[in-house]
């Protein structure tokens, strides 16, 4: 497996530095959140985009994932989802990153009217994926946070293009346990979001190892099952200010994750 971090955790470092720092933590990619309070988002030009190309490349680096804010799930109307499903999709060609991440946020809606809502916008928006090579990974978060919530919408959209973000978190805080996640994922599993935390009622990011979530459980049968994708280390420090600075702990991370990763081979 390899492994990447989202730049939640360094909210607003400019670009080269992530190179840098992800290069020198021993990381493969990273997970690049769009949003207009970061350097990369929608709205940057051709040039800024190239800039970025040729700085992670230079690092050796990938860009694993243009993680967006779109909510495919969303009440209104479809333009305005698709619009902006379409903005990431290109902004994530253009930078040579292999998904877009979304986000249900089907809020107060049945979750039949939810599910049929964030699929055809999905399907919708696949072609235009698979003809720029980029794939939407829907994330297990807010109304759809288990593997089964996930797994019900992209049974119904059916496309290659669209499949999910495993969020260890959410899986868990919705009482679902690595044993029915991965099976309920496992046919769209695009890669798998770790972290860690001190409990269901305090969900502050803390070091890899030092919480409750499943990371050794979810490591050991993602092995045995043979999958070897990415596992990216999402540490919320835009939310939680309070929490340790990131970068000093991406190495210590990085071995605790070989380590179960080691112990379960």
């Amino acid at each position: 497996m390899k492994l990447a971090f989202s730049t939640l955790g360094v909210p607003g470092m400019p670009m080269p530095d992530v190179a840098r720092l992800a290069a020198g933590t021993g990381y493969h990619g990273v997970e690049l959140r769009a949003h207009p309070e970061e350097p990369v988002h929608p709205g940057i030009g051709a040039d800024e985009r190239a800039r970025v190309v040729a700085e992670f490349r230079d690092a050796g680096i990938e860009i694993l994932t243009v993680a967006g804010y779109v909510r495919a799930a969303q009440a209104g109307p479809d333009e305005p989802v698709l619009a902006g499903l379409r903005e990431l999709l290109e902004l994530a060609h253009d930078l040579g990153a292999r998904h877009v991440r979304v986000f249900p946020g089907g809020g107060e809606q049945s979750p039949e009217e939810a599910d049929a809502t964030a699929a055809r916008r999905l399907a919708a928006a696949a072609p235009r994926a698979a003809d720029l090579g980029v794939r939407l990974l829907l994330e297990t978060h807010d109304s759809h946070r288990t593997g089964a919530d996930a797994a019900r919408v992209l049974g119904l959209v059916g496309h290659g293009s669209v499949g999910a973000i495993w969020d260890v978190m959410h899986t868990w805080l919705g009482g679902e346990d690595p044993a029915t996640s991965y099976p309920a994922l496992f046919p769209h599993l695009g890669y798998v979001q770790v972290k860690d935390i001190a409990s269901a009622d305090d969900t502050t990011p803390l070091p890899l190892g030092e919480g409750v979530l499943p990371l050794t459980e979810c490591v050991e049968l993602l092995s045995r099952e043979g999958w070897d994708g990415w596992l990216c280390w999402e540490y919320e420090k835009r939310w939680y200010p309070q929490a340790r600075e990131f970068p000093e702990l991406l190495a210590p991370g990085r071995e605790h994750l070989l380590r179960l990763l080691t112990d379960a081979a």
